[in-house]
């Protein structure tokens, strides 16, 4: 089975900190990342720099990977706007992510889910795309302001992102709290509903699960996940959100299960040397 894997470091790694990492250091992250083997970089969001400075430099942090022809370089966006944005830009996938919930969708994208979802139709009718549209469901799992999400919500939106044309849906336990149980219970419903669709895992690690529920979720046949170097991340607007999976977790994780990601540990470890350097320049002393 061929397993790919989306480190996130660049965007959700980083959208948390405080201070903020220069373009030139984000670069040399990505690039030590393609270095360590990784194939595949969610690297921006295009989102307003008013609520997550980080991502102000989506554009030229893009620019400055555009001669990496033979890595998958992804964004995502949080409306219109943000498609809008993309098209000016070298990528080779934008990922359009919709709340589970309604609460989470007000304090992450502004609007309701079924706003947001209307917004990004209006936007792709209007003009092409070059990149692949693919789908993330933030908050699949628990909402910090509504709760637990049922599986038919989460199977709602998926299959809004499938109209949109969504070639790919990424679940994401954005708080890092769901059991492998409520994960699979999820997975499953959408499986059934959408049997053909390429299915990921976005999965944050709060509890110590998200390994076990990797190894679930590729026994059922997702071949997709997004870690993040150092388990970095969390969400702005999702308060107690835990940070990612690691990728050097992950990686461990596979290739003791026999699936060749191409990924080497040393790279890996050489990438955490332009992480630590990301990291002081946003005022932190230490990789967690």
């Amino acid at each position: 089975m061929v397993v790919r894997l989306t480190d996130v470091v660049l965007r959700d790694g980083l959208q948390d900190l405080d201070g903020v990492v220069s373009t030139g250091t984000k670069v040399a992250l990505a690039r030590a990342l393609v270095a360590a083997g990784v194939a595949e970089l969610e690297v921006a969001a295009f989102v307003s720099p008013k609520w997550v400075p980080q991502m102000g430099d989506a554009t030229a942090v893009l620019e400055g990977l555009a001669d990496l022809a033979s890595i998958r370089i992804c964004a995502i966006a949080l409306n219109g706007r943000g498609i809008q944005r993309a098209r000016e830009s070298h990528l080779d996938e934008l990922r359009l992510v919709v709340s589970a919930a309604n609460g989470h969708s007000q304090a992450n994208a502004g609007r309701s889910p079924q706003q947001l979802l209307g917004q990004y139709a209006d936007e792709l009718r209007s003009a092409p795309v070059s990149f692949d549209v693919t789908g993330a469901v933030s908050v699949a799992f628990n909402c910090p302001f509504d709760g637990p999400v049922s599986a038919a919500q989460a199977v709602g939106v998926v299959s809004a992102l499938v109209d949109l044309g969504a070639t790919r849906v990424s679940l994401a336990d954005t708080l890092g709290t769901a059991s492998t149980a409520q994960v699979m219970e999820t997975v499953t419903a959408v499986r059934n509903a959408f049997p053909d669709l390429p299915l990921g895992l976005h999965l944050h690690d709060g509890e110590g699960q998200a390994l076990t529920t990797v190894t679930a979720a590729v026994d059922a046949g997702v071949d997709q996940f997004d870690s993040a170097l150092g388990g970095l991340g969390g969400c702005p607007f999702a308060p107690g959100a835990h940070g990612n999976l690691d990728t050097a977790d992950l990686v461990g994780l596979l290739e003791g299960e026999g699936i060749d990601t191409g990924i080497r540990p040393e790279g890996l470890a050489a990438a955490r040397g332009v992480l630590q350097r990301a990291l002081q320049e946003a005022g932190v002393s230490a990789a967690s």
